[in-house]
């Protein structure tokens, strides 16, 4: 049974993230890998998209639905997370995406012949999809993070519509998958990243630095902007307004 806040939070974020990664990466391995299902990329976007929306009003209002160490270490800069649950929650971010892909591997070995290839796993050269050299790359993981976390803030800041945050964040999640999967197969979440990459291995895992560099770099800079658009607000009052913004 869970005693404390700070086990009910981190209970909150594995399970996000974890769904995050079983639903995203899910939709990319099963679904895409069979083209008369029709779902492409547009498909794996949604579902990437729908993760996030489904659990922010699921366990959003426990933890503040971060799911990603990027949004994390983002709203930290932002002064909107404190000192003391960063480091936790990234722990088992990292823990709910690793589960989640050997729950993946596990379903997936399950077809006869089937080989884990890229497992839904991000990259750059020649393990991105559309043979993105690494600069191109890095740019486009740091410049979506910090939109991410821009629209994240901005939609859980005082005066933003109440109970709503959840819709334009999963739809900018949505967005940045339809732009980005054929440059990196799309990060913006260093744990998203990790889980996939271990189980694809090889040159994967020697690429997945980026995908934390990169997404954590833009969410720091979205932070520090932050600190300048929207009024200053304590660790409390960020506590209530993501209640609010997920209608709790």
């Amino acid at each position: 049974m869970l005693q404390t806040d700070m086990q009910r939070r981190l209970a909150a974020e594995f399970f996000g993230t974890f769904w995050l990664v079983f639903g995203g990466c899910g939709a990319a391995i099963f679904s895409a890998a069979f083209p008369q299902l029709g779902i492409g990329f547009l498909g794996v976007a949604l579902a990437f998209g729908l993760t996030v929306l489904t659990m922010a009003y699921a366990v959003g209002h426990i933890s503040g639905g971060h799911f990603n160490p990027a949004v994390t270490v983002g709203l930290w800069s932002a002064g909107r997370c404190s000192n003391k649950h960063v480091v936790p929650y990234i722990l088992v971010q990292v823990l709910g995406a690793l589960l989640a892909s050997a729950v993946l591997y596990l379903i997936a070995s399950g077809k006869p012949g089937w080989v884990p290839d890229g497992f839904a796993a991000n990259g750059y050269g020649d393990l991105s999809p559309g043979k993105y050299a690494m600069p191109a790359c890095f740019l486009a993981e740091f410049v979506l993070t910090f939109f991410f976390l821009m629209i994240i803030i901005g939609t859980t800041s005082k005066g933003a519509a109440v109970g709503f945050a959840g819709i334009p964040i999963g739809l900018a999640l949505t967005l940045i998958h339809l732009v980005s999967i054929p440059i990196t197969n799309t990060s913006v979440n260093p744990a998203r990243s990790t889980g996939p990459a271990l189980f694809a291995g090889g040159a994967y895992t020697s690429e997945l630095w980026l995908f934390w560099l990169a997404p954590l770099l833009g969410g720091l800079a979205a932070g520090v902007l932050a600190r300048i658009l929207w009024e200053p607000i304590t660790i409390t009052e960020t506590t209530a307004l993501v209640k609010e913004s997920h209608g709790v």
